[in-house]
């Protein structure tokens, strides 16, 4: 689930992204901060939050041994990714 920082002026903008490789996964990930300073990752919603939703759900033996090992929202390329925005943003 994706944390707000309440302290926080929110953003001048709407949202923005980058994609990035993720070691974890062995994957490029796309990563989203929202004005709010909420951050999401493609990667996580498309198959571990899946995952955790759809026990059923049905993944091939590569994304499996990926799902694993995705940290989810307290992965360090994400926290990284809003920490640079923010110092972008209030420039400290």
């Amino acid at each position: 689930m994706p944390k707000t920082q309440t302290k926080l002026e929110p953003a001048k903008w709407q949202i923005t992204a980058t994609t990035i490789r993720c070691e974890m996964v062995d994957d490029f990930v796309t990563i989203m901060v929202n004005k709010d300073w909420t951050v999401k990752c493609a990667w996580f919603n498309r198959y571990k939050q899946k995952s955790l939703e759809d026990k059923k759900h049905k993944f091939d033996k590569k994304i499996k041994q990926k799902i694993e090992k995705c940290q989810g929202p307290e992965c360090s390329y994400q926290t990284d990714y809003k920490d640079k925005l923010i110092k972008e943003e209030t420039g400290k």
